[in-house]
């Protein structure tokens, strides 16, 4: 009994404009036009006025109130209250629907081949074309309807993607972010190579990894040589005089800088320089007052008792201990005559010349003295700008060292950029020849099963590589083996055939099993079921003398020739069709290590 055909939508149910004027597959008739939205009507209704409308059109006129009609106005019909559009003035046009729905309608779509009636196309086909055109919901690309699902899950840049390290979810477009931070993403050792290793765990691995290759302990006095752990002492006993050039550079570049930062000790030298200076003039100054005293008029009294006893003490026999070791007494004012008024008692002994001696000594002493200070002081001087130099060439390297090494840094930076700018491009090639690798397997596959598809009925396969395949079908790799598709016509039945180089079921070990599938195509609806056609299996003998040959006719009680639910039926042939004693004797079924297999379908009654 013939299902019911479902009936379309009410017209109240309408929530879509007329039909695109480019589906109608014939002449247009401007009666089948909507007045509103000038496309083919779609659920029509007529208003008072006798001008037709869409359903959507009508409705969404009158939402707002009563209008005025367009087309009566255009058409200079107009005339009150026939031509006011309103709520309820308006009835379905069931007859002008028939004829809108019985109109041949073709897909506007490129490369649809779809044909049909408006109405088939608005209940099946409307929204549903594989080859419409649709936005993608998450990147806005406007894609196939077909391509949907491949564009989702390959394409997609907003789809998201499970890592497969940390299996956390994240955006194609962050997965160069994801993999910075990913704490399971897998890292190589640059000391001893090993690969895999998580990113959590990478720190802990070079802590302890005896090739991993670390600054010298000597990389802050300027030994810039990287090292593996485990040559780090052979590297420092090898080393030992650069470390210590290096660190004595080092400690007399902060001996200058401690020396720059203070410069009282230089000031200080200067300061008792001069004071120096001034107590030598003082001295001469004492000197020349004595030389005058003693070319003048006696000294009276104590003074010249004074004078006596000093004299005494450097010429006579030795005194007391005390005036022995006592030094000679310098008066800071000794006037050159005494005052004329004072009275003497006693005669004037003149000044012995052993006290201008011991003066000139000591003022000898003292001015060697302040000729070592003046040499020390010159000395530092020099020191002082041979260090100034020094520090000057050393700011003007460290400036230039900087300045290179900022240098350095910036072009780093560039080549870390390009370097992933060129790795992101490398993997979206990869990914993309990746992608590009299964389509043409894909079409690869499609081709050759193209190219050895037949429409006639008949259809020859050739398997080579025999001996091995029958190895591999002995081990159990691959006990069956499926032939490419055929078919009785380019609409007709669409079958293939399995072989068991080692036999199957009764046959397994001892025969060549060869099976007869039925397959499910894309005209089965057209087709007659069950399949009744006579099915001929055939082992070519290749030097077409005697060819293994059986036949048989379908059970149309078998499941295995009613219309296919699933990719193919259940396989139907002959479990013992060859013996494989047969084909291991001397035979021509197999040269050069191939054999063929024909299969004829009788095409009476199709």
């Amino acid at each position: 009994m013939a299902t019911q055909e479902p009936s379309p939508p009410s017209s109240m149910e309408s929530n879509k404009p007329g039909f695109p004027k480019k589906i109608l597959g014939n002449k247009l008739e401007d009666k089948h036009l909507c007045n509103c939205c000038h496309n083919i009507l779609r659920r029509p209704f007529q208003a008072q006025c006798g001008h037709r409308f869409c359903s959507y059109c009508f409705n969404r006129t009158v939402s707002n109130g009563p209008q005025k009609c367009n087309a009566c106005i255009k058409e200079d019909i107009f005339e009150e209250p026939t031509s006011i559009l309103k709520p309820g003035c308006a009835f379905p046009d069931n007859a002008v629907r028939r004829e809108v729905e019985n109109l041949l309608a073709v897909c506007i779509n490129e490369s649809c081949s779809w044909k049909g009636s408006i109405k088939d196309y608005e209940m099946s086909h409307e929204g549903k074309c594989e080859f419409m055109i649709i936005p993608c919901p998450s990147c806005k690309e406007r894609i196939r309807f077909n391509e949907q699902e491949r564009h989702s899950e390959r394409e997609c840049p907003e789809r998201t993607l499970n890592c497969k390290y940390c299996k956390e979810p994240f955006h194609f477009k962050n997965i160069k972010a994801h993999d910075e931070i990913c704490p399971k993403y897998p890292m190589i050792c640059e000391g001893c190579a090993k690969k895999k290793i998580p990113r959590e765990k990478y720190v802990d691995h070079i802590k302890f990894c005896s090739k991993f290759r670390t600054p010298c302990r000597f990389h802050v006095v300027g030994c810039d040589v990287s090292v593996e752990k485990e040559k780090i002492h052979e590297h420092e006993r090898a080393y030992a005089y650069e470390h210590l050039n290096l660190l004595l550079h080092y400690i007399m570049g902060m001996k200058v800088s401690m020396e720059g930062l203070q410069p009282q000790g230089l000031e200080l030298a200067g300061h008792k320089l001069v004071e120096l200076q001034q107590a030598l003039r003082e001295l001469e100054a004492r000197v020349s007052q004595l030389s005058t005293t003693s070319s003048g008029p006696p000294v009276q009294g104590a003074a010249a008792a004074a004078v006596a006893s000093s004299s005494s003490s450097s010429s006579g026999p030795p005194g007391p201990p005390a005036s022995a070791s006592a030094p000679l007494p310098l008066p800071p004012t000794l006037p050159p005559t005494l005052p004329p008024t004072l009275s003497v008692s006693t005669s004037f002994t003149p000044l012995p010349s052993s006290v201008g001696a011991a003066l000139e000594l000591q003022l000898h002493s003292e001015k060697t003295k302040v000729a070592e200070l003046g040499r020390r002081c010159t000395e530092l001087e020099v020191k002082s700008g041979t260090f100034e130099n020094v520090v000057c060439v050393l700011n003007r390297e460290v400036e230039r060292f900087a300045t290179t090494m900022e240098a350095s840094n910036r072009q780093h930076k560039l080549d870390q950029d390009k370097i992933e700018a060129l790795s992101n491009k490398v993997r979206q090639l990869e990914r993309t020849v990746g992608l590009k690798d299964l389509t043409v397997a894909e079409m690869e596959g499609r081709l050759r099963e193209m190219s050895a598809t037949t429409f006639d009925g008949v259809f020859v396969w050739r398997i080579s590589d025999f001996a091995k395949k029958r190895q591999d079908a002995i081990a159990g790799r691959a006990p069956a083996m499926f032939s490419p598709a055929f078919y009785t016509s380019k609409y007709g039945y669409k079958m293939c055939l399995r072989i068991y180089l080692n036999g199957d079921g009764t046959g397994r070990g001892s025969h060549l099993s060869l099976f007869f599938v039925v397959m499910r195509g894309l005209s089965d609806a057209l087709l007659k079921w069950p399949f009744n056609q006579k099915v001929t299996l055939m082992l070519l003998d290749q030097s077409n003398r005697e060819h293994i040959i059986d036949a048989f006719r379908p059970d149309v009680s078998s499941s295995s020739f009613q219309r296919p639910v699933s990719e193919m039926n259940i396989a139907s042939g002959c479990p013992l069709f060859c013996p494989l004693s047969k084909l291991d004797a001397k035979n021509s079924y197999i040269r050069d290590d191939t054999i063929f297999i024909k299969a004829i379908v009788d095409l009476t009654g199709l």
